[in-house]
């Protein structure tokens, strides 16, 4: 068996240290010289025409420099479909409109100033339901677009999906609800952008795109004219990302505006009600599903369709649909699958990435499914699963290669370590739920890239350039025990930097668990350049041929020979002298092998990817419906794990974002406004809420990937809650379909199974509320 130093080790996060002691610098701690503050005005309707906006007042407030509308800035659009606006002018279409924004000297002046501008509304009918704004006769969020059912085509057919459904020996037909739930990143968006004399940009913002943010802003210099100006990202520690930073935001772009009428730098920075109200969340869908299989229990067809919430404008939630449909066609072995979604445009919040990317709203719907249909057919649901489970070599029916597969053993480990066998308890339930994952990158752009310049010093030192972002997932020491295997030095000796657009190579942006598989062969690439040079010099130095020469532990020596050595420091201080003079310096841009999917949505999307099974046992209180996690195991394939200390927290991390999802989160709106913008409202799991976990690694050892490793960061809150719905059936025989599963609908599926007509009192509208 291989043997290494680095990888495969539990190397503490090489930032751990600055952020424990309060050195690392987040956007909050930035501040330039002469900075200004900068404060946006909301609207306050949910659909409205603006009729009049006075900011005569604000402007003459002292300590006021600048105050812009709609009307005063260009023709500026955001967004995947550029729907969107920085500033709106003549019409607002959700309470997070941005309708004027302020630059003053402090904050305190520059909130006053919000306060003192005058907004005449003309107040229009909204629309608030995705299936009520589908009608003919809704109204129009936006009217260039004819209907609120945007255009891009979703759909798929594989296979004769009728006629499988005519054979099959059981079905099962449901329908499941998601809800709005929102990324709670610890630390709170913010940008501050300066221009110089010459007219460039610098943006110190925390994103997790640089390089396409980058291109963002571009668009807007040359939208004030600036054609020939440079845009420079800087990017500070991130306080936590989950997807809620891969698109530009508003106040970003408006910084950029402020800072460009103010000639002066303009910070913007969010509060945490702010944060919860004018960011993105987790798109919500009601999916209906049709399955059913043979007499044996093997799948004959998937059907599936789904509405989805699209909000008022389009960002990266619209292309979920897109990611939905790997789950949905590659799930297990299914031959004839039918998929239809349609993204609407309400008068609601719009839409952003978040972890799993509508994989976790899809396999809700799949693996509960999975269990009814397993009950349908009176087969065990793990033996259902054993039935139906995905292996290596085959080819789904969207176009996936499936190449390394550890899903069998993730199923097999969770029997074992969950004690699946064991008698029942009154109350007491099991569920399981499975995954799949892109975990070889996900081709969403025309490239899926990440280039690395690596340079090494006189002492046995490698700085590593990478376009990759850690943004707090550990990334950055990913990468260092990559070069540092590679080159045989100490991981200490390896300082990634990642922070600067202007310094470092072009990436796609930190989506799609793509980090460690995409910029981690990306600096195995970069570093195996110099190592053949290293090999070489070593080689010359110790008389022995390229072939027999190690690189360990920061020296250079012959196999089986070590305490012959010379040191990797010394072989780059003397190739100053070789006679052209050399430094150790390479690059190395990797763009995996997989593809766009085509019009048709088939492609393999993904190099490799990755799978899991999660278990857990829960309690169920029959007087209360508070449901109580005694127990959890989540089993991931992923093929090498290059740092089980961070896979862990990976998998902590997402397993307690996943419970959230499924118990207790949950974005309130009330025709469009955010009634629960904080943490005290918003049921955010704690470190006292923690459970019992245990993660299981099942090692595959993927050839495509850095040292074997795949993609991991969004897999551990994909089947959390179908695997906790699961064990509430299994507990109290009640089938929970909706998210979040509260107390409140737990006690009211029970007493519906009991026949109890009055199922208490809504905690919303405290009225007493009917077993529906």
């Amino acid at each position: 068996m291989e043997e290494f130093t680095a990888v495969g080790k539990r190397v503490p996060k090489v930032d751990a240290v600055s952020k424990a002691t309060g050195r690392a610098q987040y956007i909050q701690d930035v501040k330039l010289p002469g900075m200004l503050y900068g404060k946006i005005l909301y609207s306050k309707y949910p659909h409205a025409r603006i009729v009049k906006i006075d900011t005569e007042k604000a402007k003459s407030l002292p300590g006021v420099r600048v105050v812009l509308t709609g009307e005063d800035i260009p023709a500026i659009r955001m967004g995947v479909y550029k729907d969107n606006p920085p500033l709106k002018a003549g019409k607002v279409r959700s309470y997070r409109d941005e309708v004027a924004a302020v630059a003053a000297t402090d904050p305190e002046i520059a909130e006053k100033a919000i306060d003192l501008i005058e907004v005449t509304y003309e107040a229009l009918p909204a629309v608030f339901d995705p299936e009520e704004a589908m009608r003919p006769d809704a109204p129009l969020v936006h009217e260039d677009h004819k209907t609120n059912i945007l255009k891009m085509p979703w759909s798929l057919h594989y296979g004769d999906v009728d006629a499988a459904k005519s054979d099959a020996a059981f079905n099962v037909e449901e329908r499941f609800t998601t809800t709005w739930v929102t990324h709670c990143c610890m630390g709170t968006s913010g940008a501050i952008a300066d221009f110089d004399h010459a007219n460039n940009l610098t943006i110190h913002t925390n994103t997790q795109i640089p390089s396409l943010a980058q291109k963002d802003f571009l668009e807007t210099l040359k939208a004030l004219g600036l054609k020939n100006s440079r845009v420079r990202v800087i990017k500070p520690y991130i306080g936590g990302g989950f997807g809620s930073k891969l698109d530009t935001y508003a106040y970003e772009h408006v910084a950029i505006l402020l800072a460009w009428h103010a000639r002066r730098p303009v910070k913007i920075m969010f509060g945490r009600e702010e944060e919860f109200v004018a960011t993105s969340t987790r798109q919500p869908t009601i999916i209906h599903i049709s399955m059913g299989c043979d007499k044996e229990g093997k799948l004959l067809y998937r059907d599936m369709s789904m509405v989805l919430d699209n909000g008022a404008y389009t960002s990266w939630g619209v292309t979920t649909p897109s990611v939905m449909m790997m789950p949905i066609t590659s799930l297990y072995r299914v031959p004839n699958v039918r998929y239809v979604a349609k993204c609407v445009y309400t008068n609601n919040t719009y839409s952003q990435a978040m972890r799993g990317y509508g994989n976790p709203q899809a396999t809700f719907a799949i693996e509960s499914a999975i269990d009814m249909l397993a009950e349908a057919a009176g087969i065990d649901r793990m033996e259902f699963r054993r039935i139906n489970c995905n292996q290596p070599g085959e080819v789904t029916p969207q176009g996936f290669r499936i190449t390394t597969c550890g899903l069998p053993e993730c199923i097999e480990a969770v029997l074992e370590k969950l004690q699946l066998e064991r008698p029942k308890e009154p109350g007491v339930g099991t569920g399981v739920a499975s995954l799949i994952h892109v975990g070889g990158g996900a081709r969403i752009y025309k490239s899926d890239g990440c280039g690395t310049i690596i340079k090494m010093d006189d002492y046995g030192n490698a700085n590593v350039f990478t376009g990759a972002s850690d943004m707090g997932q550990g990334a950055d020491t990913i990468l260092a025990q990559i070069v540092a295997e590679q080159l045989g030095i100490g991981v200490d000796n390896v300082n990634v930097i990642h922070q600067d657009t202007d310094v470092c190579p072009w990436d796609v942006g930190a989506h799609a668990s793509r980090t460690t598989f995409v910029a981690g062969n990306s600096a195995l690439g970069a570093a195996a350049k110099i190592r053949k040079r290293l090999l070489e010099l070593a080689a010359q130095a110790l008389e022995a041929h390229v072939d027999d020469v190690v690189l360990r532990e920061g020296s250079a020596f012959v196999k089986g020979s070590p305490a012959v050595k010379v040191p990797i420091s010394k072989l780059l201080r003397n190739a100053h002298f070789t006679p052209n003079g050399e430094m150790m310096m390479a690059d190395y841009f990797y763009d995996p092998a997989n593809e766009n999917m085509g019009r048709d949505f088939r492609g393999n999307m993904s190099a490799t990817y990755s799978f899991g099974t999660h278990g857990v046992r829960v309690r169920v209180d029959e007087a209360t419906g508070k449901v109580e996690i005694l127990d959890y195991v989540a089993a991931h394939d992923v093929g090498r794990a290059i740092n089980p200390l961070l896979l862990d927290g990976q998998v902590y991390g997402g397993v307690l974002m996943g419970v959230g999802y499924a118990l207790t989160e949950q974005v309130i709106l009330d025709k469009g406004r955010n009634m629960n913008p904080d943490f005290r409202d918003y049921k955010i799991l704690t470190a006292k809420d923690s459970i019992p976990l245990t993660p299981v690694v099942i090692e595959t050892i993927d050839e495509a990937g850095p040292y074997g490793a795949k993609g991991i960061g969004e897999p551990g809150c994909v089947p959390t809650a179908p695997a906790i719905a699961n064990a509430i059936y299994d507990a109290v025989g009640v089938r929970i379909k909706d998210l979040p599963i509260t107390p409140e609908r737990v006690l009211a599926a029970i007493k519906k199974k009991k026949g109890i007509d009055s199922c208490g009192i809504d905690p919303l509208t405290e009225k007493e509320q009917p077993c529906e």
